[in-house]
């Protein structure tokens, strides 16, 4: 058969490199199995520091056995080679720019848009679902969580929903947002989903298992690998806030990711880089609270803080 066009025969794994005009290709895995099914495309490494993806998918390149899937595995292990060689957070150095807000890309645009554009034309074409993992980068602590798409059309929307239940973290948060690798590809049709897990630019042995462990949950769920995991209680983030920094300043965080917060808690001050405007940002509502800035400098429109509830 062919994938991403590339010829592979059942049974077979390969390493290939997906072009990129202008630019570096991305280097992906192509696992066909020996029997016909759905084609799984799960990403990492979009933000080059969010480490415990990276690692996720480079065991499941060494561990799955293609003569037991049903259907085919498109592995991209680490898109953002670039910023993840030069510990950037969150940016590809090339252009500045982040790729999870470049969706839908450009093919004569910079190199962040232009890589964007490849991923879509080479990689959603493939995919029955699409599985973006991130965690926190260095300047951020999280709890884990599985964002699914919402105002994507009913069935978008109900397939990543049931498929989120069966990962393994303890949130799943209803999101809207639109510019994506993930959720630009739920606009298009696709099932698709974000899993975060890790923090603070660092990984643990048991943080890359889990995330291996909810890629095999979803190809159990989706039919591609056969096998069974205990379910594991879940709650549904319907109503969720996202702090951002007004202007370029300082960060005092006063929660922790997973914290419960009550209703007027205080999350954390904000005080302008010349010390002229401050601002205490306080929970709107009883919640969770989903990922936090750790990093004392942050810049205009940067995340603060998250926090949701049912």
């Amino acid at each position: 058969m062919t994938l991403c066009g590339f010829e592979i025969a059942p049974g077979e794994k390969r390493q290939v490199k997906l072009p990129v005009p202008g630019g570096a290709p991305l280097e992906a895995w192509l696992l066909c199995g020996a029997h016909p099914g759905k084609t799984l495309v799960v990403t990492a490494g979009v933000h080059g520091c969010e480490y415990v993806g990276i690692l996720a998918l480079q065991k499941l390149v060494e561990t799955l056995d293609c003569a037991t899937l049903y259907g085919q595995v498109i592995l991209l292990p680490l898109v953002n080679s670039k910023g993840f060689f030069a510990g950037v957070k969150q940016l590809n150095p090339a252009d500045g720019r982040n790729l999870n807000r470049e969706f839908p890309g450009k093919a004569d645009g910079t190199e962040t848009q232009r890589m964007a554009w490849a991923i879509e034309k080479l990689l959603y074409p493939e995919a029955d679902f699409l599985l973006d993992l991130h965690g926190g980068d260095w300047n951020e602590e999280l709890a884990p969580l599985v964002f699914f798409p919402c105002g994507a059309g009913q069935t978008v929307e109900r397939e990543t929903r049931r498929a989120a239940q069966a990962l393994s973290v303890s949130m799943r948060v209803c999101s809207t947002t639109r510019n994506g690798l993930y959720s630009w590809a739920a606009q298009k049709g696709i099932p698709a989903l974000l899993l975060e897990r890790g923090g603070n630019g660092r990984w643990t042995s048991e943080e890359v298992d889990a995330d291996r462990e909810d890629v095999l949950r979803l190809m159990n769920h989706l039919g591609i690998r056969k096998g069974e995991f205990d379910a594991v209680p879940q709650t549904e983030i319907a109503k969720a806030v996202y702090e951002e920094a007004p202007a370029d300043g300082y960060w005092f965080p006063e929660v922790c990711a997973g914290q419960e917060v009550l209703k007027d808690e205080l999350l954390g001050r904000w005080k302008s880089s010349d010390g002229t405007q401050s601002c205490e940002v306080r929970a709107r509502f009883a919640g969770r609270v989903l990922y936090e800035t750790t990093a004392l400098g942050v810049r205009r429109n940067d995340p603060l803080v998250a926090y949701g509830t049912a």
